[in-house]
């Protein structure tokens, strides 16, 4: 189980449930077309961004297998919304999670989503207890493949026509990082004075 002392801090973000007064900014990130190409989903209508933040208001704790946590991610200095985040329970009996983000496009490329998947990570493995993270994109997303190589997570697939997604055939690809390699990763960086990037 894992129930978050919301705000979590970043070095220039803070980490915090969602809310109603962000449907705005979910329809920036949600609604889309440009945004979510490489998601499963299309664009959402207003409708459909109404149930899911819902959803992401839902997502407050880990408390059981299949649950997700998704806090949305504010820059500390002016308060805006710039993403989110999420960190999925995938299995109890193997200690399991899976890490995502997400940007909106005006924050896109300056290392938020690296700083947001370092703390979905710092919450799985360090408060959580996990034994293994994953992360998986489309092979096409090459921003969300260079954000988990810096994260340190490892490429273990390249799943060629693994699913089919909007009309078309696609190739994944699955990274993963074990719980002993991200504390020789968060001991490296401690020596080195760069945790966090």
């Amino acid at each position: 189980m894992l129930r978050p002392a919301f705000p979590l801090r970043t070095e220039r973000l803070e980490l915090r449930p969602y809310e109603p007064r962000d449907l705005d900014d979910l329809r920036v990130m949600y609604g889309d077309a440009g945004v979510t190409r490489y998601l499963y989903t299309d664009a959402m209508t207003e409708e459909e961004l109404g149930d899911y933040l819902q959803l992401k208001i839902a997502r407050r704790y880990l408390v059981e297998e299949g649950n997700g946590l998704t806090p949305v991610a504010v820059l500390r200095e002016t308060g805006e919304v710039v993403g989110d985040g999420a960190l999925q329970y995938v299995s109890e009996e193997h200690r399991t999670g899976e890490v995502g983000f997400m940007l909106k496009p005006a924050f896109q490329g300056r290392g938020f989503a690296t700083e947001i998947g370092a703390e979905m990570l710092r919450l799985g493995f360090e408060d959580m207890g996990l034994h293994r993270i994953i992360g998986q994109c489309d092979a096409r997303n090459t921003a969300s493949v260079a954000v988990m190589e810096r994260l340190g997570m490892r490429r273990e697939a390249l799943l060629l026509q693994n699913e089919w997604v909007k009309g078309e055939w696609c190739d994944e690809l699955d990274y993963a990082l074990l719980a002993d390699e991200w504390q020789d990763l968060r001991t490296r960086q401690a020596a080195t004075g760069t945790i966090g990037t």
